[in-house]
């Protein structure tokens, strides 16, 4: 019975993500990068050094890029389904190891239901498992790999297995998405064991059997990476890469401070709950079991680490989630029940959620844009506004705390399966492939050949549905007949502000797709039309 609670939270968690899963476009920030790099890869014939468009693209290690070629290859296009099981599987794994380790250190089912409802529908935990990204995939390895050690460190399973699997799991990690994945498993249980006054046995876990696991596996792959990309690819992984972004970052350059208030906006709605929790419990001296004070070791270990580095982003705060959540579901059955601060902390999201409905007819009557019309919205917010309105309802009693989260969590489950289904409507601005099959079918109706952007943020990587490059061009280019036959494409707001660019579509064909124009550029048009 207690293994069927786990089932059909998971059960439930993958169907409120399935409409996503099938129906969203991919972003064009990084998704769509990804995909372009793994089809360039594939016509290249690189399995470790990779490139965006002829340039060295060594930011990712190989592991995630492979499941993308692998899709290419087993569908013959990129399947959206298929490329998000890597992230909603190793979130399900994340759950059933989190929620089993709990279980072995003497959490209740209760809470342990919590923790899950609450990692689950933490804002930035619940995106991961949706979006095509590596991260969750790092996340999964990493917890793994920190469990590997503990039952190790316990004298829990095999213990010739889990020797081999504690840097194995972290290599991966490592391979998944970079040193990270790396430093998070080692210093944590160095730290941990240092703190608990057992330094002298880092060398059991962390010595040369674990290193000499870790460094085989980064031999194979420094050396194939040097002989497919040279030395100027292998210095641009090993150095540019790692300690360019840790001292002085070229990208996501943020101060000391950032993950002090990106965490907030990362557990919502559950950030008051878990983070006032832990320090609820750490101020009135409440004695940690050692699990717990495992659980907090990482989460501070990992917090320092991030936030010396100089390259900072609040999705690589992501490993600390399921440890945060699970430390505070540990901790709140030691706490007085239903204390005011938790009340609080679940009626403020309750409040929000209650709202939802009336805030969205409000806006649907008045700004159009804002909410677009369709059933699914007003059933998401509904669902929203009941689970909300119930879950104050539940506050008002005793002991309720628990049913109240329950009811909160559902209500974003719910909503979140119903506007899966609005997506096709709103992939037009969601992502570049209706633009960009529009503007192939134009291309193929008229025997063209060329493809121009305009003002388009990363448009390069839309050879990935257009199946040929695309040419960034310029006002004046354009005006001056410098364009050859076929199509530009160019967002419609820029219209407004540019005649030049006015007097030049209007002398064309052109199509509306959702923010963005097709013009057609046919092979007698004159120059200098404006």
């Amino acid at each position: 019975m207690k293994n069927n609670r786990t089932y059909l939270l998971l059960v439930a968690f993958a169907a409120a993500l399935l409409p996503v899963m099938i129906l969203r476009d991919f972003t064009p920030s990084n998704e769509l990068r990804y995909l372009s790099i793994a089809d360039e890869a594939l016509r290249d014939g690189h399995l470790f050094a990779f490139f965006n468009h002829g340039v060295p693209y060594a930011d990712k290690p190989p592991l995630y890029l492979w499941l993308v070629m692998l899709g290419r290859q087993l569908f013959g296009g990129h399947c959206m389904a298929f490329l998000s099981l890597f992230s909603l599987v190793p979130a399900m794994v994340i759950l059933r190891t989190m929620d089993r380790w709990a279980a072995e250190s003497g959490v209740t089912v209760r809470n342990r239901t919590t923790a899950a409802l609450i990692l689950m529908t933490s804002g930035l935990f619940l995106g991961l498992a949706v979006f095509v990204r590596m991260d969750m995939l790092m996340c999964m390895f990493i917890t793994l790999a920190l469990r590997s050690f503990w039952l190790l460190y316990a004298g829990r399973g095999n213990a010739k297995l889990h020797r081999w699997l504690f840097p194995l799991f972290t290599w991966l990690a490592l391979f998944t998405k970079g040193p990270v994945g790396l430093l998070v498993p080692l210093l944590s249980v160095a730290v941990f064991l240092i703190l608990s006054g057992q330094g002298r046995t880092t060398g059991r876990y962390c010595g040369w059997f674990t290193w000499g696991v870790i460094a085989a596996g980064c031999a194979v792959w420094f050396t194939l990476a040097w002989l497919e990309g040279g030395m100027d690819y292998l210095n641009n992984l090993l150095f540019h890469q790692t300690f360019d972004r840790a001292v002085d970052a070229f990208h996501h350059k943020e101060p000391v401070w950032y993950y002090f208030i990106s965490i907030w906006y990362s557990l919502a709605p559950w950030s008051l709950l878990v983070i006032g929790g832990i320090v609820v419990a750490l101020c009135r001296r409440v004695r940690l079991d050692e699990s717990e004070r495992f659980f907090l070791t990482v989460i501070l270990t990992t917090g320092v680490m991030l936030s010396l580095f100089s390259s900072k982003l609040a999705v690589y705060l992501a490993p600390t989630f399921p440890f945060l959540v699970y430390l505070a579901a540990s901790l709140l059955q030691r706490m007085p029940a239903a204390a005011w601060w938790q009340k609080g902390a679940v009626a403020l999201p309750a409040v929000v959620w209650a709202a939802a409905l009336p805030t969205v007819l409000l806006l649907r009557h008045r700004v159009e844009s804002v909410v677009p019309d369709g059933a699914e919205w007003l059933l998401a917010a509904g669902a929203l506004t009941c689970s909300g309105v119930a879950a104050l309802v539940l506050l008002c009693r005793d002991d309720s705390l628990h049913r109240a989260v329950g009811s909160v969590a559902a209500g974003v489950l719910v909503a979140v399966f119903t506007l899966g289904f609005s997506l096709p409507e709103l992939n037009v601005r969601l992502g570049y492939g209706t633009l960009c099959r529009e503007a192939k079918q134009l291309l193929q109706a008229n025997g063209w050949s060329n493809c121009y952007v305009w003002n388009i943020r990363r448009a390069e990587s839309m050879d990935v549905y257009l199946g040929r490059p695309v040419e960034e061009t310029s006002v004046e280019e354009l005006c001056a007949g410098r364009c050859d036959d076929g199509v530009v494409m160019l967002p419609g707001r820029k219209l407004q502000s540019d005649a030049r660019l006015r007097n030049f579509v209007s002398d064309r064909r052109c199509h509306e797709v959702g923010e963005y124009l097709i013009v057609e550029l046919p092979p007698a048009m004159p120059a200098g039309s404006w």
